[in-house]
């Protein structure tokens, strides 16, 4: 399918640009250079109540619903930005609009990032918030038996981590996951990478220059640089990923479904045609942006 007119146009200006690589920014610019895309995302949702909170040190960003009272099933949600990069500002529009639109409180964490701080860094962030929720969770109004942990590409691989994790932990365990366009193969072997690495602005480049920024002291087959390939995915919940056409992580989230429906584990894949990776965040100008977020919250509240 072609792209979606308004993407096609960012993408016609990425190639008209040089195809400019990440690996010749600073991390400062490309954090500045994702602060700066958030005007892509539509207007500012305000019809929910918005509070940062510390829990023992950590500061998480809660967002529910407008005259929200009592415990109500809440989505954990971990940023994307290729472990280098995003955090509450990155993302601030679509926490208020999937609260909005699901009714479930959201609460974000933002965990260390690379370089500054390597693997294991912000994958223990990530665990360490989990579990602060999880405790807290009647100050906080979360009802315990309804945790999503859901995540948009090295959040999403985050969000999975974190659940096998809690999983081997044995302690608890959330309703669900929701993976969007999960970065999950630090050895970038999918054909994806191939056919969509250089035009499709969140290139090869950007993705993998991530992972080596954090984890530069890890093989790329450690199965929490890479945990597409595990095999002790049995005894998970149910997982949804999502996938993007013309993402260079299309294959490795699809692959991810074949795995772990293998090992047993229930799981949905859809792939949102005529967009690139990062469209989530796209909603001012994505029609796709638009219906993944209404499906998002529809199916957090199943």
């Amino acid at each position: 399918m072609a792209l979606e007119p308004k993407i096609a146009e960012l993408v016609d200006e990425f190639i008209a640009a040089g195809r400019p690589s990440s690996r010749v920014q600073t991390f400062a610019q490309r954090r500045a250079g994702y602060i700066a895309s958030t005007v892509l995302a539509g207007e500012i949702e305000q019809r929910v109540l918005v509070d940062d909170i510390v829990l023992d040190g950590v500061t998480l960003r809660q967002v529910s619903p407008l005259n929200a009272e009592g415990v109500l099933p809440t989505v954990i949600y971990y940023h994307g930005g290729c472990f280098v990069s995003g955090g509450f500002a990155t993302h601030d529009n679509q926490l208020r609009q999937l609260a909005f639109f699901s009714g479930c409180r959201v609460i974000a964490v933002q965990y260390r990032l690379a370089p500054e701080h390597i693997y294991p860094a912000a994958h223990d962030d990530a665990e360490s918030a989990a579990n602060l929720i999880f405790q807290h969770a009647e100050k906080l109004g979360v009802d315990t038996s309804r945790i999503i942990l859901a995540g948009d590409s090295a959040g999403g691989h985050v969000a999975f981590v974190t659940a096998l994790r809690l999983k081997q932990a044995g302690e608890w365990l959330p309703k669900s996951l929701l993976l969007i366009y999960p970065m999950l193969d630090a050895t970038a072997q999918m054909p994806s990478y191939s056919q969509n690495g250089a035009d499709y602005v969140i290139t090869r480049d950007t993705l993998l220059s991530g992972f080596e920024a954090y984890f530069p002291n890890t093989p790329k087959e450690h199965i929490e640089a890479s945990p597409l390939w595990r095999d002790d995915f049995a005894g998970l919940p149910h997982v949804h990923i999502i996938t993007a056409e013309y993402d260079p992580l299309r294959d490795e989230g699809e692959l991810l479904f074949s795995r772990l429906t293998d090992q047993s584990v229930d799981c949905t894949c859809q792939r949102y045609s005529g967009v690139i990776h990062g469209f989530f965040q796209l909603g001012g100008i994505s029609q796709a942006a638009r219906s993944a977020m209404r499906d998002i919250a529809w199916r957090v509240n199943q």
